[in-house]
């Protein structure tokens, strides 16, 4: 399990590790993986969780309603 210092993206992950998520495609449990995200033109790094099988990747609720909405906000802003 990665090491996690408790602040931002990594109390995310920590949130979503201890849920204990498993993909519905393979009946697996997801695994932590540094993943790119290009939305809305925006490009971001963050560790999410992910199908070891089949790559299907769980976005969490606080990602999205976080660097997904401030992304949403910038461009919104111009």
């Amino acid at each position: 399990m990665p090491e996690i210092d408790g602040g931002g993206r990594d109390q995310r992950l920590k949130e979503a590790l201890e849920k204990r998520v498993i993909c519905r495609r393979c009946r697996v449990e997801m695994e932590p993986k540094k993943t790119f995200f290009d939305y809305l033109g925006h490009n971001f790094h963050t560790e999410v969780l992910c199908c070891p099988q089949c790559g299907e990747v769980f976005i969490p609720e606080k990602l999205v309603n976080g660097r997904m909405a401030q992304v949403e906000q910038e461009l919104e802003d111009k």
